[in-house]
């Protein structure tokens, strides 16, 4: 008895000392931290939802990758399986569970590791709030203070809430939203039984167990939690089972979705609509999904059918409506692939989808599509533009000239108006690239982006005027307040209505009977095609009353590709997308009329310079050509109103190519003619 008594006495004092010094550490580490009464929790990295015309959501952006939600809004089965398989007495602890850690101690010891950490959900937020990862004894007393910190100023469910919002799931995404949305493509509101365990598994080890990366790993540790919820009485054994077949999730290597195109652009505006984002914010687009998701399946469609025959891998879709909305942007083939953004941000050489823009400034300089040229082999200088194939026709109207998308003819207009006067007409209907003023411009050797030369035609579109290029309608926050919305002011006009005829009468000849005989659909259109030297870039411009689409095809690394032109794959494209997104509209006509005179124009056709290294003649077209200089374009769709589809009556990143130098002269001495 005296052995034992003496055994319980040191035990007693020894106990004593482990205390004393236990709050000596505390009271060291402690008194290291900053004032209890300056401790507030750090705001969450603002969230950018990012949503369709019709509040469908597109993306969202931000260090989380998704909005905040409430406990009472996600499903229950998801705090369930993080408390079962993470902190089973989350409720009646105090933030600290001395139970726990005794538990976690004890199995660390018979495994011989350090498998189980002891942390409650509480101590957990609190190093995810405060703490760095250091794994230090000071690091884990702040920690427990923080946690008793935690539980004295906040509810158990405020806490749980937190920590759901916050947490880092793995393939970066943090919330239970965006993991949601990550790996099962829904909300975390409608995740079921065997995703919540899924979910709550990944907490030991977000990037190693993430269905991402390891499918099986995460399924399996997914079954842990389930049986941790079975054990804790929150499920039954039927449905345990029926959990258990459930399969493993298999979430793709990134974001996919052509979708995210459009995300990335209105992330790199926003801050020019709104200054810093300090805040959760909703961003209303002018994107409709339904037709987003047209244009990215017939892009990658027509590459998976024809990529490695034609040898092109890439394509880019951009879809604009009268009022300068975009409603769909496809910037490439795969987002998953390459996030580089080929219809926004990617210059090439249009090619014969330029040529408009040289017969809009030889129409403004009094000719007419009747007026006549000889389409004949010709030499400018040291230059000798040839048509495609080497087919020429004599003499042609400029109407069949820009149908057939004869070189020669182009080249003779640009001489004749002088290469300035194109250049201010493609700039004056929406061109923003610099354009290099010299008579190979009229084969379009100077680089342009998909998104701006498509917006360049929608003045054809819309009865000659030139709108604001716009993606965003609306940004407002979590609470309702607007911080930006896009005006729907009065659109400058930049072409005469005569001239508007004209042109449309030109460019529809090219769809009915022209080089973009594929694209036509049973609705007045018009447009116009491109193809590069060598049949790099493949283009085709077209529109309609209601919408104006831009379609190209090519390589990232300017390789030639096999023979494809402007009246091919693009048309195809363009074909179907029109389509579909015309489906139920009543028909309505080209805006302009033309009707065309008895006779041709007498207008002489000035010599062309043999020998000269300077055109014969150079003459400038004045600035304000075709501009009326009062009055505009009032949109008739009010800036509330949903105009996404017409259907209803009611830079360089990660994966992409540099842009590419602007081509020479002899890019344009063998192109096609489109």
């Amino acid at each position: 008895m005296g052995l034992i008594g003496r055994f319980l006495y040191w035990c007693v004092v020894l106990g004593i000392w482990v205390g004393i010094a236990g709050v000596g550490m505390v009271a060291y580490y402690g008194a290291k931290m900053p004032a209890a009464t300056t401790w507030t929790i750090p705001d969450r990295p603002p969230n950018v939802r990012i949503v369709s015309v019709d509040g469908q959501l597109i993306a969202n952006r931000g260090m989380t990758g998704g909005e905040a939600i409430g406990l009472h809004e996600m499903s229950p089965y998801i705090p369930q399986a993080v408390m079962a398989i993470e902190d089973r007495r989350f409720y009646s602890h105090f933030g600290f569970d001395p139970i726990g850690l005794a538990r976690a101690m004890a199995e660390n010891l018979m495994s011989g590791s350090f498998s189980q950490g002891g942390s409650t959900l509480t101590q957990q937020l609190a190093k995810n709030l405060f703490l760095k990862p250091d794994r230090t004894v000071e690091r884990k007393v702040q920690e427990v203070l923080l946690a008793l910190w935690l539980e004295h100023n906040h509810t158990k469910d405020q806490i749980l809430e937190m920590y759901l919002n916050r947490v880092y799931f793995g393939s970066g995404a943090y919330g239970v939203e965006a993991a949601s949305r990550r790996y099962f493509g829904k909300s975390a509101r409608d995740v079921t039984l065997s995703e919540a365990a899924l979910l709550a598994g990944l907490l030991k080890a977000p990037s190693r167990l993430s269905p991402a990366r390891d499918p099986q790993a995460a399924g399996k540790r997914a079954q842990l939690v389930l049986a941790a919820m079975r054990d804790e009485g929150m499920i039954k054994q039927k449905e345990l089972q029926v959990a258990m077949e459930a399969p493993a999730a298999r979430a793709a290597a990134f974001w996919t979705g052509s979708e995210n195109y459009v995300a990335d652009r209105i992330v790199e505006e926003l801050p020019g609509l709104i200054g810093e984002v300090r805040s959760d914010v909703i961003v209303d687009t002018t994107i409709d999904l339904e037709l987003q998701k047209l244009a990215e399946d017939s892009i990658r469609r027509l590459i998976g059918a024809s990529g490695k025959k034609l040898n092109v891998s890439q394509g880019a879709l951009v879809s604009i409506d009268n009022t300068g909305a975009v409603r769909a942007m496809v910037g490439g083939a795969d987002y998953a692939t390459s996030q580089f953004d080929r219809a926004s941000e990617a210059r090439r050489q249009p090619g014969s989808a330029f040529k408009p823009f040289v017969f809009l400034a030889a129409l403004e300089q009094g000719r007419t599509p009747q007026s006549v040229r000889n389409d004949a082999p010709i030499r400018i200088g040291k230059w000798t533009p040839e048509n495609y194939q080497g087919k020429y026709f004599g003499k042609v109207t400029l109407a069949t000239a820009l149908a057939k998308s004869l070189n020669s003819v182009a080249a003779q207009l640009t001489m004749e108006v002088g290469p300035e006067a194109v250049v201010e007409a493609a700039h004056r209907l929406g061109i923003e690239s610099k354009l290099q003023a010299n008579t190979s411009l009229a084969l379009g050797t100077s680089e342009v982006t998909p998104l701006e030369l498509t917006a360049a035609y929608v003045p054809f579109a819309n009865g000659g005027y030139r709108p604001e290029v716009h993606f965003v309608r609306r940004v407002t926050t979590a609470s309702g307040e607007v911080l930006y919305e896009h005006e729907g002011s009065a659109m400058p006009r930049v072409l005469r209505p005569e001239i508007v005829g004209m042109m449309n009468s030109m460019m529809a000849s090219t769809v009915e009977a022209g080089t973009a005989r594929k694209a036509a659909f049973g609705w007045p259109a018009a447009g116009k095609t491109g193809t590069s030297q060598k049949s790099r870039d493949a283009w085709f411009i077209g529109y309609t009353a209601n919408l104006t689409t831009g379609v190209w095809f090519g390589n990232d690394n300017g390789s030639p590709t096999k023979n494809i032109t402007g009246g091919g794959l693009p048309t195809q494209a363009w074909h179907e997308f029109m389509l579909a997104a015309h489906e139920g509209v009543p028909v309505a006509k080209l805006p302009g009329e033309w009707h065309p005179e008895p006779t041709f124009d007498t207008a002489p056709v000035p010599p062309v310079g043999v020998g000269d290294d300077t055109p014969a003649i150079s003459r400038n077209a004045p600035a304000s050509r075709g501009i009326e200089a009062a009055g505009g374009f009032e949109p008739q769709l009010g800036r509330d109103s949903s105009t996404a589809s017409i259907r209803r009556p009611s830079a360089d990143v990660g994966g992409g190519a540099p842009q590419r130098r602007s081509g020479s002269i002899f890019d344009a001495i063998f192109g096609k003619g489109g």
